[in-house]
């Protein structure tokens, strides 16, 4: 784990004055440990937590992602797993497959059992713990409380959330990274769209050019005409036609962590009411990124960009938020809305003024900002205007 990681953690643990937090949902576990499973995917019921103290940190996971673990980077300080899962270990050789072998011999019937080992392991036989919950089943989160009567325990995904909202330099790194590769790949999109390619054969062309990129695409929206009214419309083959505005709402991951890019285009000249509607949104965005900075809250940036675009040409422009944090997650907290919380330096939001107008056209711009100590600073690198294709 980076120091900035295990100083927002045991800040949390501080101020919260737990003595351990368990983190159950994907993206804090991975905050945790860097561990990230793609059995999960699969079979997203399974239980996996992160435990991190004052001193320490150990991972449960279900056996059939014990090997994934002892063979990637992944840095704790005790490993348990819990559930059968038959791997040969009669012929194990070395040492991540003699640890294997042993650690496999007795895997522990529940995770609720697992864990409670792997505290023990960290010298926390009883006092306060901070349980990651808002993503756990009812049943399941009943069933691991059972297992950790010994305890007190109390909701903590808030304080995960709070303490993943400011960046390390690794991920502002790796933000940057993820967000330049969407970019690249929407110009390659950009110089193919002609009249007749489809929504599938641009949405195809970008996600062939991000896993080129050594990245990973996720809820890739390319959308024509009025497709684009729809907020999040699976590819079609409708084909492009002159005077059709493109959406773009797409981006990738890498490393973990997540980029999202709304850009506009249009098949030849803007008819007027098209530049005017995109002109109006422009503006409640470019409000919204002058309020961003440390003296803010996301209920002011919020108010900023759904006063700027009514202003702008739109006076029915209305908005349940303006945007989110992102990182691990696309859509992470603070949330810029209303009653949203102060800014902090090193907060990294995606702003954005989606509108949509149904069986029309749907128009949205999103733009990538980190907030610094006297406002905000551009991620982006590409051109936010609205893109006239010939």
């Amino acid at each position: 784990m980076y120091p900035h990681q295990t100083e927002r953690l045991t800040a949390a643990l501080e101020r919260h004055k737990l003595d351990a937090l368990v983190a159950a949902s994907p993206a804090n576990v991975a905050y945790i440990t860097g561990f990230s499973s793609l059995a999960r995917r699969v079979y997203p019921t399974q239980e996996t937590y992160a435990v991190v103290t004052r001193d320490a940190t150990a991972l449960v996971v279900p056996t059939i992602d014990l090997l994934a673990v002892l063979e990637s980077d992944v840095d704790v300080n005790h490993v348990a797993c819990h559930g059968r899962f038959h791997l040969d270990t009669e012929h194990a050789r070395g040492e991540t497959a003699r640890h294997f072998a042993a650690l496999v011999a007795e895997p522990a019937a529940s995770a609720g059992e697992a864990l409670v080992e792997v505290l023990r392991r960290l010298g926390v036989g009883a006092g306060r713990l901070g349980l990651d919950d808002a993503l756990v089943p009812g049943a399941t989160a009943a069933a691991l409380r059972q297992a950790l009567g010994a305890y007190r325990v109390e909701s903590a995904s808030d304080a995960l959330a709070t303490a993943r909202m400011v960046k390390s330099p690794f991920e502002l790194d790796a933000l940057q990274r993820a967000l330049h590769v969407a970019e690249e790949a929407i110009n390659v999109v950009l110089a193919l769209l002609a009249p007749g390619v489809t929504e599938r054969e641009a949405a195809e062309a970008f996600e062939r050019e991000v896993i080129a990129q050594g990245a990973r695409p996720y809820c890739t929206i390319v959308a024509f005409g009025a497709g684009s009214a729809v907020p999040a419309p699976w590819p079609t083959e409708r084909a492009l036609r002159a005077g059709d505005l493109v959406r773009f709402d797409l981006g990738c991951s890498l490393k973990g962590y997540h980029s999202d890019v709304a850009r506009m285009a249009v098949m030849g000249e803007p008819a007027a009411r098209q530049q005017a509607t995109f002109d109006a949104i422009h503006a409640g965005l470019e409000a919204a990124l002058d309020v961003v900075g440390p003296r803010a809250s996301g209920a002011d940036v919020f108010e900023a960009a759904v006063t700027a675009t009514r202003k702008g040409g739109l006076p029915r422009f209305d908005r349940h938020h303006v945007g989110y944090g992102i990182g691990l997650e696309p859509a992470e907290a603070p949330r810029l809305a209303p009653g949203g919380t102060a800014l902090e330096m090193g907060m990294v939001l995606r702003v954005e003024t989606p509108y949509y107008v149904v069986g029309e056209a749907g128009l949205n711009v999103k733009e990538t900002v980190v907030v610094t100590r006297t406002g905000a600073t551009a991620m982006n690198r590409s051109h936010r205007g609205l893109v006239v294709l010939d």
